[in-house]
């Protein structure tokens, strides 16, 4: 919701501005419309040009989640890591129980417990794949640490596909404001004959293209691709924490040791303290 605030702001400042110095907002509200369509228009054309359908879907999605904040909450990256200690435990005490889990996660009563986590097809995939793998015995931790940072990176760059999109509205915009403003010109030179005022008032319109050009390239699309870029890395962690735990887990480590080095890979504000996860632990264990 600071995303929708912010903008508030920045509109109430800019034209409150405006007004209060003495602009008469009626040659603005007068361009709207037409500076609206020609920028507007041009930029959703562009865009349609430039991304197929799942990065269009992805962008739209995108803007959703710069409004909501991201995905996973304090009490989901708990959730994780109370899940992957019981994991690791089974894994360890019983290989066999652990394969009704990983072969078909969406009926396992362990992920059962999780729910968020169990509807979230990356954090479950991975999970699964890496203990299915080590249970192969690909246990090289070199190995599946460079395999898992592959998939990361892979995804985290699928993830970014909305933030590049609308930055590259962002970048657009400037020009195409300058587009709309030449054609205001151009009308103008064409009504030459006018007296100075109704020419001036042509101007002016002319020039509220080159405004809203920069204005919405600056003051909306610009920080809207970068919040979505700040939500897409938080929300990545939540797949980075699973990577940590696992690595430490190859390392031989206890369980608990395990997702201690995954609790402090959780970002700050996300991050359980020692206390609440070991409680947490203690009544997944009774």
């Amino acid at each position: 919701m600071l995303s929708l605030l912010g903008l508030v702001v920045t509109l109430g400042m800019v034209f409150g501005g405006y007004i209060i110095a003495g602009g008469k907002i009626g040659i603005i509200l007068h361009s709207l419309p037409y500076e609206m369509m020609m920028i507007g228009g041009a930029a959703l054309g562009a865009f349609l040009v430039a991304n197929d359908f799942g990065r269009i879907k992805h962008a739209g999605a995108d803007m959703m989640a710069a409004v909501a904040g991201p995905k996973w909450k304090k009490q989901d990256y708990q959730d994780l890591l109370c899940l992957m200690h019981r994991m690791i435990v089974i894994l360890r005490e019983s290989p066999v129980d652990i394969e009704k889990h990983i072969e078909d996660p969406q009926n396992s009563e362990l992920f059962a417990e999780y729910p968020r986590i169990q509807k979230d097809k990356k954090a479950v995939d991975i999970l699964c794949d890496t203990i299915r793998s080590m249970m192969m015995n690909f246990d090289d931790v070199h190995q599946v640490e460079e395999l898992l940072e592959k998939q990361l990176d892979a995804m985290k760059e699928e993830a970014m596909h909305g933030a590049h999109a609308v930055e590259a509205i962002a970048d657009a915009l400037p020009a195409l404001g300058i587009v709309a403003a030449v054609l205001g010109v151009i009308k103008t030179m064409a009504s030459i004959d006018k007296p100075p005022e109704v020419l001036g008032k042509m101007i002016g319109g002319a020039l509220v293209g080159t405004f809203l050009g920069v204005f919405l390239a600056y003051g909306v699309f610009g920080p809207f691709a970068a919040r979505i870029k700040g939500v897409r890395e938080e929300e990545h962690s939540f797949y980075e924490l699973i990577r940590e735990v696992l690595v430490s887990t190859l390392h031989k480590h206890s369980p608990n040791i395990c997702v201690e080095v995954g609790r402090r890979h959780v970002p700050t504000v996300m991050r359980p303290s020692f206390n609440e996860l070991e409680q947490a632990l203690k009544g997944t264990a009774a």
